[in-house]
């Protein structure tokens, strides 16, 4: 399985950026995302950009990925991961409604 990271752009080349995770630079592919400005999000599978993202979507995806890193460890703590889910009802989407 290969699960996407959020990794924002802290220089850009020709077809390629600097990337930053968790503290951890990386060069990534930007061919098929184009050039993106220095403090862009993107999503990014293998050092390959598949996406730009939001800064909002780019937390998601962290707080998601730190959530399965504490679970992976035990831990069972992560409803602050996600603030937008706790506390009410999961809603069908307008198409599985009858």
């Amino acid at each position: 399985m290969c699960i996407g990271i959020p990794m924002q752009i802290v220089a850009q080349h020709d077809e390629s950026a600097t990337c930053i995770y968790r503290g951890r630079e990386s060069v990534i592919d930007t061919m098929l995302v184009g050039p993106q400005p220095v403090g862009a999000w993107l999503l990014v599978f293998l050092d390959t950009a598949r996406e730009v993202l939001s800064e909002t979507k780019a937390k998601q995806i962290s707080d998601a990925l730190e959530a399965m890193r504490l679970a992976m460890h035990g831990d069972n703590h992560i409803d602050h991961l996600f603030p937008d889910l706790v506390g009410r009802e999961p809603q069908l989407p307008d198409f599985l409604k009858l």
